[in-house]
């Protein structure tokens, strides 16, 4: 590890979180909101479904660890939504398996502290037609339906009701865009910068509202060495200088 300690956050997830560093992900995004205030650590596994990160979860999260996290957002639900192949084989998990597995996520992470803070990120909408024609001839078909996704969001959502976990509702913030269908996807699953927008939007709120103590908000959060120093950037009085610690007019939106 390096110094000073910071808060740290985890991503967990299957590849809507290992790509949320690509295309202007929201992952991405987070770690510049978050720059100097907190580290943010990326734990994603392309194609995992909720079986799987349930065998892994121990590895991910060891309840030994030196230093537990501050945030967990986890993200699973689209893989185990797929159909089913006829060989058994595939990401396919059973809807109340799946929120059997979810389940025992959230209670492994909350063994590890009492202040450790969990975000579940629900299933987000697909662009069917899009799917279809952007996967490859290598995969056998590919049975994903927006109703599937459906069904699978409305079920982490209660569970997160049951077990007091913050959620995040992408299959309903998705579709409050009128052009989601084609703006916020690359390939109708994975994320596009417009999409991972709405996945920072209502990540940030969910914190932002949240009563936890102390608060995550990044606006909450001190910053690491924002001292004023004299070998910061000269004023144009040329008498002094400019602390430029918190500024943030490089991003193109201003994060609340």
């Amino acid at each position: 590890m390096v110094g000073p300690a910071r808060p740290l956050f985890v991503l967990f997830g299957s590849s809507i979180v290992q790509q949320s560093y690509s295309n202007g992900g929201w992952g991405a995004i987070l770690s510049d909101i978050y720059a100097r205030k907190a580290d943010i650590l990326l734990r994603g596994y392309i194609g995992w479904n909720s079986r799987r990160a349930v065998q892994a979860v121990d590895q991910v999260f060891p309840k030994d660890a030196a230093v537990q996290p501050s945030l967990v957002i986890v993200y699973f639900g689209g893989n185990d939504s797929m159909g089913p192949h006829p060989s058994g084989l595939g990401p396919h998990v059973p809807l109340s398996e799946y929120v059997e597995n979810m389940k025992k996520i959230a209670l492994h992470l909350k063994s590890l502290s009492e202040e450790i803070r969990i975000i579940f990120l629900s299933s987000p909408p697909v662009n069917e037609k899009l799917i279809k024609e952007s996967t490859s001839t290598a995969l056998s078909e590919l049975v994903r339906t927006n109703e599937a996704c459906h069904r699978y969001s409305e079920a982490c959502i209660e569970l997160c009701k049951d077990l007091d976990v913050k959620c995040v509702d992408l299959w309903t913030a998705m579709q409050k865009r009128d052009d989601w269908l084609h703006a916020c996807f690359t390939d109708g699953v994975h994320l596009s910068e417009e999409g991972s927008k709405v996945v920072v939007e209502e990540i940030l709120k969910v914190i932002k509202t949240a009563e936890w103590e102390p608060s995550l908000h990044w606006k909450s959060l001190p910053t690491e060495f924002s001292e004023d120093s004299p070998f910061d950037l000269v004023a144009a009085s040329g008498t002094e200088t400019l602390n430029p610690s918190d500024w943030t007019f490089h991003r193109k939106i201003q994060w609340d």
